[in-house]
């Protein structure tokens, strides 16, 4: 590794709710340096699910993220000449990122409506097991499953 290693930043919890992960997704929905919007939409489609499926939308959230959550990833390693598919437990900082990149990617993927309206569809089906974000869970968890048999190439990774 080349420098020093980057200090992990405390992300301020959202002013609304007071919650960290709140503070964080909103973070990874601006785009362009635009948090007020990106402020917005994530409080519009809270409202919205507080709404629609008369729960508290802070645990509607939290449940859809643990949902989409990963736990095993593959990650690629050149062994002799050959490139192997090996599958590695995925850290709890990374199961959020990726958590918050599907989630938002299969918002910005439906078509049709106001983001906040497609955040709010996504956030209600992956706390219920369903959708978009977590079929791409599903499938990254297969692909580990499928290539278990390199696993015993993970211990010389360093």
């Amino acid at each position: 590794m080349r420098g020093k290693k980057a200090k992990i930043r405390v992300i301020a919890p959202d002013p609304k709710y007071g919650n960290a992960m709140i503070g964080k997704f909103i973070n990874h929905v601006m785009q362009r340096g635009k948090k007020s919007v990106a402020v917005e939409i994530v409080y519009e489609a809270l409202e919205s699910i507080a709404a629609s499926a008369k729960k508290d939308a802070v645990k509607v959230f939290e449940e859809a993220l643990r949902a989409v959550q990963p736990q095993l990833e593959i990650r690629t390693r050149r062994v002799g000449g050959a490139n192997y598919q090996i599958p590695m437990p995925v850290r709890g900082e990374r199961q959020n990122a990726l958590a918050f990149r599907w989630i938002i990617g299969a918002a910005r993927a439906k078509k049709g409506q106001k983001m906040a309206e497609k955040l709010a569809t996504v956030l209600l089906e992956a706390s219920q097991g369903l959708g978009d974000a977590v079929k791409k869970r599903d499938d990254v968890h297969r692909m580990a499953e499928a290539n278990k048999a390199f696993a015993h190439f993970a211990r010389f990774s360093k």
